[in-house]
Protein backbone atom coordinates (compact mmCIF):
# COMPACT_ATOMS: atom_id res chain seq x y z
CA UNK A 1 0.00 0.00 0.00
CA UNK A 2 1.30 3.40 -0.79
CA UNK A 3 2.34 5.41 1.90
CA UNK A 4 -0.33 8.51 0.53
CA UNK A 5 -3.09 5.73 1.09
CA UNK A 6 -2.20 5.44 5.30
CA UNK A 7 -3.56 7.41 7.34
CA UNK A 8 -0.96 9.44 9.42
CA UNK A 9 0.51 11.54 12.32
CA UNK A 10 2.86 13.86 10.98
CA UNK A 11 5.26 11.67 9.35
CA UNK A 12 4.41 8.01 11.50
CA UNK A 13 2.14 6.25 9.37
CA UNK A 14 -0.07 4.17 11.76
CA UNK A 15 -0.53 1.48 9.18
CA UNK A 16 3.61 1.42 8.61
CA UNK A 17 3.83 0.68 12.66
CA UNK A 18 1.01 -2.16 12.51
CA UNK A 19 2.77 -3.80 9.59
CA UNK A 20 6.69 -3.38 11.35
CA UNK A 21 5.16 -4.81 14.29
CA UNK A 22 3.30 -7.68 13.54
CA UNK A 23 6.22 -8.20 11.18
CA UNK A 24 9.28 -7.94 13.73
CA UNK A 25 6.58 -10.02 16.37
CA UNK A 26 5.81 -13.11 13.87
CA UNK A 27 9.78 -13.60 12.57
CA UNK A 28 10.37 -14.12 16.14
CA UNK A 29 7.30 -16.37 17.29
CA UNK A 30 8.77 -18.55 14.30
CA UNK A 31 11.93 -18.93 15.46
CA UNK A 32 10.63 -20.31 18.91
CA UNK A 33 8.56 -22.77 16.85
CA UNK A 34 9.29 -25.91 19.22
CA UNK A 35 11.59 -24.36 21.36
CA UNK A 36 9.32 -22.56 23.90
CA UNK A 37 10.45 -23.05 27.68
CA UNK A 38 7.33 -22.31 29.97
CA UNK A 39 3.61 -23.37 29.18
CA UNK A 40 1.01 -22.62 32.04
CA UNK A 41 -3.16 -22.63 32.08
CA UNK A 42 -5.06 -19.27 32.29
CA UNK A 43 -8.61 -19.91 32.46
CA UNK A 44 -8.88 -23.36 31.46
CA UNK A 45 -6.77 -26.31 30.24
CA UNK A 46 -7.57 -25.27 26.66
CA UNK A 47 -6.39 -21.53 27.61
CA UNK A 48 -2.23 -21.55 27.38
CA UNK A 49 0.24 -19.43 27.68
CA UNK A 50 4.09 -19.40 27.12
CA UNK A 51 7.01 -17.02 27.38
CA UNK A 52 6.63 -16.63 23.51
CA UNK A 53 3.11 -14.57 24.00
CA UNK A 54 4.30 -12.44 26.78
CA UNK A 55 7.44 -12.14 24.88
CA UNK A 56 5.92 -11.03 22.00
CA UNK A 57 3.37 -8.74 23.47
CA UNK A 58 6.00 -6.82 25.30
CA UNK A 59 8.09 -6.29 21.53
CA UNK A 60 4.80 -4.80 19.74
CA UNK A 61 4.21 -2.75 22.78
CA UNK A 62 7.45 -1.37 23.19
CA UNK A 63 7.66 -0.74 19.17
CA UNK A 64 4.16 0.94 19.32
CA UNK A 65 5.25 2.94 22.71
CA UNK A 66 8.56 4.34 20.97
CA UNK A 67 6.24 5.67 18.44
CA UNK A 68 2.98 6.82 19.68
CA UNK A 69 3.84 7.00 23.25
CA UNK A 70 0.67 8.76 24.27
CA UNK A 71 -1.72 6.13 22.70
CA UNK A 72 -3.64 3.46 24.94
CA UNK A 73 -2.68 -0.35 24.79
CA UNK A 74 -4.74 -3.34 25.04
CA UNK A 75 -2.94 -6.54 25.07
CA UNK A 76 -4.26 -10.07 25.68
CA UNK A 77 -1.12 -10.75 27.94
CA UNK A 78 -1.75 -7.62 30.43
CA UNK A 79 -5.43 -8.82 31.27
CA UNK A 80 -6.18 -11.20 33.66
CA UNK A 81 -7.76 -14.71 32.39
CA UNK A 82 -11.74 -14.51 32.46
CA UNK A 83 -14.46 -12.85 30.64
CA UNK A 84 -14.93 -11.15 33.59
CA UNK A 85 -11.42 -9.45 33.76
CA UNK A 86 -11.51 -9.16 29.61
CA UNK A 87 -14.71 -7.49 29.75
CA UNK A 88 -13.57 -4.64 32.89
CA UNK A 89 -9.70 -4.38 30.91
CA UNK A 90 -11.85 -3.32 27.70
CA UNK A 91 -13.98 -0.78 29.67
CA UNK A 92 -11.21 1.12 31.02
CA UNK A 93 -9.39 1.93 27.98
CA UNK A 94 -12.55 2.08 25.15
CA UNK A 95 -12.70 5.37 25.83
CA UNK A 96 -9.30 6.06 24.44
CA UNK A 97 -8.68 8.42 21.44
CA UNK A 98 -6.65 6.24 19.98
CA UNK A 99 -6.54 2.28 21.47
CA UNK A 100 -4.28 -0.19 19.96
CA UNK A 101 -5.83 -3.19 20.85
CA UNK A 102 -3.36 -6.80 20.25
CA UNK A 103 -3.19 -10.47 20.38
CA UNK A 104 0.52 -11.10 20.43
CA UNK A 105 -0.07 -14.96 19.40
CA UNK A 106 -3.49 -15.94 18.48
CA UNK A 107 -3.76 -19.51 18.44
CA UNK A 108 -1.21 -20.49 21.29
CA UNK A 109 -2.77 -23.92 21.05
CA UNK A 110 -1.33 -24.36 17.94
CA UNK A 111 1.72 -23.07 18.25
CA UNK A 112 2.49 -25.39 21.43
CA UNK A 113 1.91 -28.52 19.06
CA UNK A 114 4.01 -27.20 16.53
CA UNK A 115 0.48 -27.08 13.79
CA UNK A 116 1.41 -23.80 11.98
CA UNK A 117 -2.02 -21.86 12.43
CA UNK A 118 -1.43 -19.01 14.30
CA UNK A 119 -1.17 -15.14 13.79
CA UNK A 120 0.02 -11.63 14.94
CA UNK A 121 -3.30 -9.50 15.12
CA UNK A 122 -3.18 -5.69 15.17
CA UNK A 123 -5.52 -3.19 15.44
CA UNK A 124 -5.58 0.39 16.06
CA UNK A 125 -9.28 1.86 17.07
CA UNK A 126 -9.95 5.61 16.87
CA UNK A 127 -12.73 6.71 19.26
CA UNK A 128 -13.74 3.38 19.28
CA UNK A 129 -13.94 2.78 15.55
CA UNK A 130 -10.90 0.21 14.46
CA UNK A 131 -9.09 2.22 11.88
CA UNK A 132 -6.35 -0.38 10.70
CA UNK A 133 -6.10 -4.13 10.83
CA UNK A 134 -3.38 -6.27 10.61
CA UNK A 135 -3.20 -9.96 11.27
CA UNK A 136 0.10 -11.41 9.94
CA UNK A 137 0.70 -16.04 9.39
CA UNK A 138 4.74 -15.95 10.11
CA UNK A 139 4.23 -19.55 8.73
CA UNK A 140 2.86 -18.52 5.25
CA UNK A 141 4.74 -15.26 5.62
CA UNK A 142 0.87 -14.03 4.89
CA UNK A 143 0.08 -10.12 5.85
CA UNK A 144 -3.72 -9.05 5.88
CA UNK A 145 -3.81 -5.45 6.08
CA UNK A 146 -6.95 -3.07 6.14
CA UNK A 147 -7.36 0.86 6.62
CA UNK A 148 -10.87 2.49 7.17
CA UNK A 149 -12.32 3.30 3.76
CA UNK A 150 -8.87 2.30 1.69
CA UNK A 151 -9.93 -1.32 1.13
CA UNK A 152 -7.76 -4.83 2.84
CA UNK A 153 -5.01 -6.61 0.84
CA UNK A 154 -3.43 -9.70 1.33
CA UNK A 155 0.54 -9.95 -0.23
CA UNK A 156 -0.11 -6.48 -1.59
CA UNK A 157 -3.48 -7.78 -3.58
CA UNK A 158 -7.00 -6.33 -2.84
CA UNK A 159 -9.14 -9.11 -0.90
CA UNK A 160 -12.78 -9.77 -2.07
CA UNK A 161 -15.12 -11.65 -0.12
CA UNK A 162 -16.37 -14.93 -1.40
CA UNK A 163 -19.61 -14.93 -4.28
CA UNK A 164 -21.15 -18.00 -2.42
CA UNK A 165 -24.93 -16.92 -1.94
CA UNK A 166 -26.37 -20.03 0.52
CA UNK A 167 -24.84 -22.06 2.99
CA UNK A 168 -25.55 -24.88 0.97
CA UNK A 169 -22.20 -24.05 -1.22
CA UNK A 170 -20.63 -21.90 1.96
CA UNK A 171 -17.28 -23.50 3.70
CA UNK A 172 -17.34 -21.85 7.08
CA UNK A 173 -15.28 -21.96 10.19
CA UNK A 174 -15.82 -21.71 13.82
CA UNK A 175 -13.52 -22.50 16.67
CA UNK A 176 -14.17 -24.49 20.16
CA UNK A 177 -14.47 -21.86 23.35
CA UNK A 178 -12.30 -22.24 26.60
CA UNK A 179 -15.67 -21.33 28.27
CA UNK A 180 -17.12 -24.34 29.24
CA UNK A 181 -19.80 -23.53 30.92
CA UNK A 182 -21.37 -21.10 28.96
CA UNK A 183 -19.44 -20.24 25.13
CA UNK A 184 -18.57 -23.98 24.42
CA UNK A 185 -22.26 -25.06 24.59
CA UNK A 186 -23.79 -22.33 22.86
CA UNK A 187 -21.06 -23.28 19.78
CA UNK A 188 -22.05 -26.84 20.21
CA UNK A 189 -25.40 -26.38 19.62
CA UNK A 190 -24.92 -23.77 16.79
CA UNK A 191 -22.14 -26.32 15.24
CA UNK A 192 -24.91 -29.12 15.22
CA UNK A 193 -27.33 -26.97 13.35
CA UNK A 194 -25.10 -26.05 10.94
CA UNK A 195 -23.41 -28.56 9.61
CA UNK A 196 -26.37 -30.14 7.41
CA UNK A 197 -27.01 -26.38 6.21
CA UNK A 198 -23.28 -25.89 5.44
CA UNK A 199 -20.75 -27.38 2.09
CA UNK A 200 -18.30 -28.46 5.37
CA UNK A 201 -17.37 -26.42 8.40
CA UNK A 202 -13.30 -25.53 9.73
CA UNK A 203 -11.51 -25.13 12.82
CA UNK A 204 -8.34 -24.60 12.34
CA UNK A 205 -7.61 -22.47 16.05
CA UNK A 206 -6.75 -18.48 14.93
CA UNK A 207 -9.73 -16.35 15.06
CA UNK A 208 -8.04 -13.52 13.34
CA UNK A 209 -6.88 -15.75 10.70
CA UNK A 210 -10.25 -17.34 10.23
CA UNK A 211 -11.65 -13.72 9.75
CA UNK A 212 -8.84 -12.92 7.43
CA UNK A 213 -9.81 -16.29 5.50
CA UNK A 214 -13.45 -14.80 5.62
CA UNK A 215 -11.84 -11.45 4.21
CA UNK A 216 -9.97 -13.15 1.23
CA UNK A 217 -12.88 -15.60 0.30
CA UNK A 218 -11.48 -18.65 1.26
CA UNK A 219 -13.93 -19.32 3.98
CA UNK A 220 -17.71 -17.79 3.36
CA UNK A 221 -18.46 -17.34 7.18
CA UNK A 222 -16.95 -17.67 10.97
CA UNK A 223 -18.46 -17.69 14.10
CA UNK A 224 -17.94 -18.00 17.47
CA UNK A 225 -18.74 -17.02 21.27
CA UNK A 226 -16.75 -15.78 24.02
CA UNK A 227 -14.21 -14.05 22.07
CA UNK A 228 -12.23 -10.69 23.34
CA UNK A 229 -11.71 -7.72 21.77
CA UNK A 230 -7.97 -8.63 20.47
CA UNK A 231 -9.04 -11.96 19.00
CA UNK A 232 -11.82 -9.91 16.62
CA UNK A 233 -10.72 -6.08 15.97
CA UNK A 234 -8.22 -6.54 13.24
CA UNK A 235 -9.99 -8.91 11.59
CA UNK A 236 -13.03 -6.96 11.79
CA UNK A 237 -11.92 -4.57 9.78
CA UNK A 238 -10.52 -6.90 7.46
CA UNK A 239 -13.84 -8.64 6.84
CA UNK A 240 -15.68 -5.37 6.18
CA UNK A 241 -13.10 -3.82 4.24
CA UNK A 242 -13.26 -6.86 1.80
CA UNK A 243 -17.06 -6.38 1.28
CA UNK A 244 -18.36 -9.04 4.07
CA UNK A 245 -20.44 -8.11 7.23
CA UNK A 246 -19.41 -8.59 10.89
CA UNK A 247 -22.19 -8.33 13.75
CA UNK A 248 -22.95 -10.17 16.83
CA UNK A 249 -24.31 -13.62 17.16
CA UNK A 250 -27.99 -11.74 17.70
CA UNK A 251 -27.49 -9.59 14.10
CA UNK A 252 -26.16 -6.35 16.31
CA UNK A 253 -23.36 -4.20 14.10
CA UNK A 254 -19.80 -5.02 15.15
CA UNK A 255 -18.15 -2.63 17.98
CA UNK A 256 -15.18 -3.46 20.31
CA UNK A 257 -16.86 -4.90 22.51
CA UNK A 258 -18.95 -8.07 20.89
CA UNK A 259 -17.89 -11.13 22.14
CA UNK A 260 -20.01 -13.58 20.20
CA UNK A 261 -19.32 -12.86 16.80
CA UNK A 262 -20.49 -13.80 13.23
CA UNK A 263 -18.71 -12.58 10.28
CA UNK A 264 -19.34 -13.86 6.56
CA UNK A 265 -19.25 -12.33 3.32
CA UNK A 266 -22.96 -10.89 3.22
CA UNK A 267 -24.25 -12.53 1.11
CA UNK A 268 -25.39 -15.38 3.45
CA UNK A 269 -25.19 -13.51 6.80
CA UNK A 270 -29.38 -13.91 7.34
CA UNK A 271 -29.25 -17.11 6.44
CA UNK A 272 -26.44 -17.96 9.05
CA UNK A 273 -27.76 -15.99 11.65
CA UNK A 274 -31.50 -17.47 11.47
CA UNK A 275 -30.05 -21.06 11.23
CA UNK A 276 -28.65 -19.77 14.92
CA UNK A 277 -31.32 -17.89 16.03
CA UNK A 278 -33.63 -21.16 14.91
CA UNK A 279 -31.18 -23.84 16.66
CA UNK A 280 -31.71 -21.09 19.93
CA UNK A 281 -27.85 -20.79 19.46
CA UNK A 282 -27.35 -17.44 19.24
CA UNK A 283 -26.77 -16.75 22.91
Amino acid sequence: MSDQQQPAVGSKSFTAVAINCAAKAGEWIKTKLGNHTSLSLKYSAQDLVTEVDKGSEKMIKSLIQTHFPDHSFLGEEGVEPGPEASAKALQSVRDAEYLWIVDPVDGTTNFVHGFPFFSVSIALAYKGEVIVGVVYDPMRDELFVAEKGKGAYVRGKRMTVSPDDTLKCSLIATGFPADPTYALPLNMKGLQALVPEVRNIRSGGSAALHMAYVASGRLSGFWEFGLNAWDLAAGSLLVTESGGHVTDTKGSLYDIGVRNVVATNGHIHEEFLGVLAKADAAG
